[in-house]
C-alpha cells in the first residue's frame, strides 16, 4: 500500500547521501520533496504541514549540523516524525476490572467489521482469553450468518438470538450478549454493530444506544485503509458521535495510496490499535507505529519477522531442528523437508523477504518469487524412499528417473535439488565448525547421544536466540552473499539480499 510513498522518500534520501553538510537550500528542497510525497500519498494536509514544520525545525538544529552524517540524521528525524504521526507506540486493550471486557466495533458498511470481529476473536483466544462474538448487525443481509461462519472458523462462540436481515433489536442483542457472557464465563465480548454506506443520524443513534446499553471498555473504529481522505471525516464523525477509543485499519494489503490511514491517529487523537493485512483470519495483529514507519522507509521489520516465526514454530520442534542442523550428525532431506514446511507456515516467501532491511529496493523482483517452487521441492522429496531421504548419496541415475516421474518434474530438477542440498549441508557444517564453542559442543553431544542423554550442541555465550533453529550470529569471515534459498528454489535476477544491516533483538 505504501510503495509509492516509500519510493518517493527513497529518492529524496538518495539526493542527501554523500553530503558532508546540509545547507538551507538542501533542507528546503528536502522538505519540499517530502511534502509532495506525503500529499501524493493522500496524507491529510494539516498533518503534512505539522510534519514539515517539525522536520525543518529539527533539521536546522544542532543534532544535524554537528552530526558526522547529516543525511542519516535527517532520515532518523523523518522516521521519528512518522512514528509520531502513526500514534507513537502500540497501545494494549484496556481490560475491565470486572469481566467481561466489552469491545464494540463501529464503522461504515464495507469496512470489514464482521470479518474483523472473527479475527479479533481468534487473536484474543491466542492471548488466552475466552471471547464471545455478539451479532448486533441485524441490518445488513446475512451479516449474522457471516459472523457465525467466521466465529466457527476462529473457534469462538457467537451470540445470535435473531436471524437478522432487518429482523430483531440490536440493542437488546448486545445487552443480552453481555449477560450471556457473564453466565458462561466469557471474559471478553466483541460486539459487531451495523454500518451504513455513509454517515447518517440513524446509524449514530443506534451505535450510541448500544454503547449506553453495554458500557464498552473499548470502542474501536474500523476503517478501510483504501477509503482515501473520507477516512478522516468519517473518523471524526464517529469520534464526536459515539466516542471511539481506538482505530483498526483493514485492507492494508491493498494497492491504494493509503496515506489517509496514516493521518487518522493524529487527526482524531486516538491510537491505531490493530491492523488487518489480508483476508485470512490469521492476517491480523497489533499495530506497531515504529515498525510501520520502518517499513515505509525501507528499513525492514525484523522484529515482526521474528515474532511471526516464534508464533509459527513450536519451541520443541525448533530445538530439535537446531540440534539436527548444528549437531554432529548429517542433515537429511527429511530434516530439510520438515524445516521447509515450518518456514512455509509463516506465509509467502516474498512477504518474509520484504521484512528484511534493504529489500524495498528490489520489491519488484521479490514479487516475482513463486511459492509453488516449494511445492515442487516437497513433491520431489516425497517421491523418494525413506532410505533415499536419509542418505541422498544412494540416489543414482535410475532412482532419479523414478523420482522425477513420481513428482511430475524433469530429471534436471531432481539433479539440481540433490546437488544444491549437498552444497547447503556442506555450508552448515562449515558454519557449525567455525562458531566459537560449537565444535566442542558437537563432540560432547555425540558422546552423550550414545547413552541417550545428549541435548545437542550448546548455544555459544552471547549468541541471541533465533526461532526455527537458525543461528543468531554468523561466524567471523562469513560472507552473507553466499546465503542461498532452499535447494531447487531460485531468486529472480537482480536480488542480492544485504543482511549487513540486520539487527537482532537482545537475548532474552
Amino acid at each position: 500500500m505504501f510503495d509509492t510513498l516509500s519510493d518517493r522518500l527513497e529518492t529524496v534520501f538518495k539526493s542527501l547521501r554523500g553530503k558532508g553538510r546540509l545547507s538551507e537550500a538542501d533542507i528546503d528542497a528536502t522538505a519540499r520533496e517530502i511534502r509532495i510525497a506525503l500529499l501524493e500519498a493522500d496524507v491529510a494536509l494539516p498533518v503534512v504541514r505539522e510534519f514539515i514544520a517539525a522536520l525543518k525545525e529539527r533539521a536546522r538544529g544542532a543534532e544535524v549540523s554537528q552530526a558526522l552524517n547529516p543525511a542519516q540524521q535527517v532520515i532518523k528525524i523523518v522516521n521519528e516524525e512518522l512514528v509520531a504521526i502513526l500514534g507513537g507506540e502500540a497501545r494494549p486493550i484496556h481490560l475491565a476490572k470486572t469481566p467481561p471486557t466489552v469491545i464494540m466495533l463501529a464503522g461504515l458498511q464495507g469496512a470489514g467489521k464482521t470479518t474483523l470481529a472473527g479475527k479479533l476473536g481468534r487473536w484474543l483466544k491466542e492471548q488466552r482469553h475466552v471471547p464471545l462474538l455478539v451479532a448486533a448487525d441485524l441490518q445488513r443481509p446475512n451479516a449474522v450468518q457471516q459472523l457465525e461462519v467466521v466465529g466457527k472458523q476462529a473457534g469462538v462462540d457467537v451470540w445470535a438470538p435473531y436471524a437478522g436481515s432487518g429482523v430483531g433489536d440490536p440493542v437488546e442483542t448486545a445487552r443480552t450478549g453481555v449477560e450471556h457472557a457473564q453466565r458462561m464465563g466469557h471474559d471478553v465480548v466483541v460486539v459487531d454493530t451495523a454500518g451504513r454506506l455513509g454517515i447518517d443520524a440513524e446509524m449514530m443513534a443506534q451505535a450510541s444506544a448500544i454503547r449506553d446499553a453495554v458500557s464498552p471498555s473499548e470502542t474501536l473504529f474500523v476503517v478501510d485503509a483504501m477509503i482515501g481522505q473520507d477516512a478522516i471525516t468519517t473518523a471524526e464523525a464517529f469520534r464526536d458521535g459515539v466516542g471511539i477509543t481506538g482505530v483498526v485499519l483493514t485492507k492494508l494489503d491493498g494497492d491504494a495510496r493509503g496515506g489517509a490511514a496514516l493521518s487518522v491517529a493524529r487527526v482524531t487523537g486516538v491510537p491505531i490499535m490493530f491492523a488487518s493485512t489480508g483476508e485470512k483470519l490469521a492476517d491480523f495483529d497489533v499495530f506497531h507505529p515504529e515498525r510501520m514507519a520502518s517499513r515505509i522507509l525501507g528499513m525492514g521489520d525484523v522484529l515482526t519477522l521474528i515474532e511471526q516465526a516464534e508464533k509459527t514454530f513450536e519451541a520443541d520442534e525448533a530445538a530439535a531442528m537446531a540440534e539436527r542442523m548444528m549437531g554432529p550428525g548429517e542433515l537429511t532431506l527429511e530434516d530439510f523437508l520438515e524445516q521447509m514446511m515450518m518456514v512455509r507456515r509463516m506465509g509467502p516467501i516474498g512477504n518474509l523477504l520484504g521484512m528484511l532491511p534493504g529489500m524495498g529496493q528490489i520489491k519488484d523482483q521479490i514479487s516475482q518469487i513463486d511459492d509453488r517452487d516449494l511445492d515442487r521441492i516437497a513433491a520431489i522429496i516425497r517421491s523418494m524412499t525413506p532410505a533415499e531421504r536419509q542418505d541422498p548419496k544412494i540416489i543414482n541415475g535410475s532412482r532419479r528417473l523414478r523420482i522425477s516421474r513420481g513428482a511430475g518434474v524433469s530429471v534436471q530438477e531432481v539433479n539440481s535439488l540433490v546437488d544444491r542440498f549437498f552444497e547447503a549441508r556442506k555450508m552448515m557444517k562449515q558454519m557449525a565448525g567455525s562458531m566459537p564453542g560449537m565444535r566442542r559442543a558437537s563432540k560432547k553431544a555425540g558422546k552423550k547421544g550414545k547413552k541417550g542423554k545428549g541435548r545437542g550442541p550448546a548455544r555459544p555465550a552471547g549468541m541471541p536466540r533465533m526461532p526455527g533453529g537458525l543461528p543468531g550470529a554468523m561466524p567471523a569471515g562469513f560472507d552473507p552473499s553466499t546465503l542461498q534459498l532452499p535447494p531447487g528454489m531460485k531468486l529472480p535476477p537482480g536480488i542480492n539480499p544485504d543482511l549487513s544491516n540486520l539487527k537482532l533483538p537482545p537475548e532474552r
